[in-house]
């Protein structure tokens, strides 16, 4: 499932009228119908519902969703924001035939008590005022209708997107807050970006038959869904033994931070690694080594709490190296970081890694195996030389841009994760939740990522499903038996062979399915 910019969007439509033939009124027409029929899903028989239409193609996909919700029986009012002489082209055409159809819309402009008295007693809100339109400050009357709908006790459901929300993300002005939104055809990059992502809802995507091939030349993003990890995660080989699945080291722990390098090789054995060795500084060998004796350690000279310089690597031989969990910000910690991306073999660098890594780029620039990167908005903004404000600005641009300038898998963690690849494909994450907004989360993550990578061959595939499996481990403990608030990061490595049997397995049946990958298809 592709995700598009604005202008991508538009240029799909052009693309798909004019090489391909498909009028624009067909298109809006399916935009409606498909649409409607998850609403007519979603909204109870009696429940009053209005349909607030703005001037745009937005508007007339609302004027198709009124009448096909109409032709259903449903209590619905259609409401024409701008005056009947602004709306055109399609839309107008929308409009004549819900007209003809016997159907009454209320013009907005000299009634507005009227809507506002419509409004309070609404069941459902359908909001198609401005959808993917939105370029520069809101004008009136959609900033106070935005305000009015917001206030509302009614469900609110979004067309394509919320109003307010800019097509590609960034500053919100002023939004309504959908509880869900049916995005048309392909989601926008807006839903998957701070703050507007928080306007969104629920996502809906309605597939309205647009051609693959008029959208062929646009930029590689895509979700990454349920489908998508059951179509790729291997599977165990019954003749298969631990040298099978790799043999990994993780690198890191410190006197203050032992923690965070037994969360990431905790969870890199329950994510199928074969053989895990763990480096860390001598002085908490005998406490790493406590907590899970199915690890091998590789006790390395220390300082201070901290590694003290190289890690002792002669004669060992790693399918795989993962770093950073606990390192320490130190001269040791930079020294193990440049002497794992010398090594000729994948390397994941994490945590205190990537603060090492900002200042050996031309070294990870030169390497020839892959290097995968998973940093937070904070790191991710010290590796490009940027603000935390700004990497949340534009997500998709500078993790994009730092792959291919760097030749780099880039991780950029949040609520919507992205994987970035240096031949400029992302995927976006559709799993977790508020639950991982806590310490040790990134190390299991670490672990996970490292443990599918020494089993995978497609670097973007492998951390892809990992992303995914990390989430999904989260949300299975917060169905279950745990709240929000307090899922540690050991309660998700110990909920990663749960994920593993909701994938593998058939638990709840494909609607269940779809639900829990938090996007849903017509």
């Amino acid at each position: 499932m592709r995700i598009v910019s604005g202008e991508e969007m538009y240029e799909i439509d052009r693309q798909t009228v004019n090489l391909i033939g498909l009028s624009a009124d067909t298109l809006m027409e399916s935009a409606g119908r498909a649409a409607a029929s998850l609403l007519l899903e979603r909204i109870p028989p009696e429940a009053k519902v209005v349909v607030l239409s703005g001037a745009g193609s937005n508007g007339g996909d609302g004027i198709v969703i009124a009448r096909v919700l109409k032709a259903h029986g449903r209590p619905v009012s259609l409401w024409l924001i701008p005056p009947r002489d602004k709306i055109r082209g399609a839309a107008a055409a929308a409009l004549s035939v819900y007209e003809k159809s016997g159907y009454t819309a209320s013009d907005y402009r000299g009634s507005e008590a009227g809507l506002e008295r419509e409004l309070e007693r609404a069941d459902a809100i359908v909001d198609a005022l401005l959808g993917i339109g939105v370029n520069g400050p809101l004008r009136e009357p959609y900033r106070k209708l935005i305000g009015k709908i917001n206030e509302q006790r009614a469900e609110i459901y979004a067309i394509d997107l919320p109003s307010g929300v800019p097509a590609d993300g960034g500053p919100v002005e002023a939004a309504v807050r959908a509880d869900a939104t049916v995005t048309i055809q392909y989601p926008k990059l807006g839903t998957f970006t701070n703050p507007s992502a928080s306007y969104v809802g629920e996502l809906l995507v309605a597939d309205i038959g647009i051609p693959p091939a008029a959208a062929a030349d646009l930029a590689r993003r895509a979700l990454w869904t349920l489908a998508d990890v059951r179509r790729t995660l291997p599977r165990r080989e019954a003749s298969s033994h631990k040298g099978t699945h790799g043999r990994l080291l993780v690198a890191g722990g410190s006197l203050p931070m032992p923690g965070a390098v037994v969360l990431a090789s905790r969870a890199a054995l329950r994510s199928g690694a074969g053989l895990v060795t763990v480096a860390v500084p001598d002085c908490i060998h005998a406490i790493a080594a406590g907590h899970y004796p199915e690890a091998m350690y590789l006790p390395s000279p220390s300082e201070d709490g901290y590694f003290r310089g190289e890690l002792p690597l002669d004669g060992a031989s790693f399918g795989f190296i993962a770093a950073g969990p606990g390192l320490g910000r130190t001269a040791g910690g930079r020294a193990v970081v440049e002497q794992v991306l010398r090594q000729d073999v994948p390397v994941l660098l994490d945590a205190d890694a990537l603060f090492h890594a900002a200042e050996l780029l031309p070294l990870l620039r030169k390497r020839t195996k892959p290097t995968v990167l998973t940093p937070h908005p904070g790191e991710m903004a010290w590796l490009a030389g940027s603000t935390a404000a700004a990497v949340e600005d534009d997500r998709f641009g500078v993790s994009a841009r730092f792959a291919a300038e760097n030749g780099a898998y880039v991780v950029l963690k949040g609520p919507h994760t992205i994987v970035a690849a240096p031949d400029g494909t992302q995927h976006v994450n559709t799993t977790g939740s508020a639950a991982l907004a806590k310490g040790g989360s990134g190390d299991v993550l670490t672990g996970i990522a490292a443990a599918f990578l020494l089993q995978h061959e497609d670097v973007l595939e492998a951390v892809s499903n990992a992303v995914f499996i990390h989430g999904l481990a989260a949300s299975l403990l917060t169905e279950e038996r745990h709240s929000l608030a307090d899922v540690l990061a050991s309660d998700v490595i110990e909920s990663i062979p749960a994920a593993f049997r909701y994938i593998y397995g058939d638990e709840g049946g494909a609607e269940r399915k779809r639900k829990r990958s938090g996007v849903r298809f017509l």
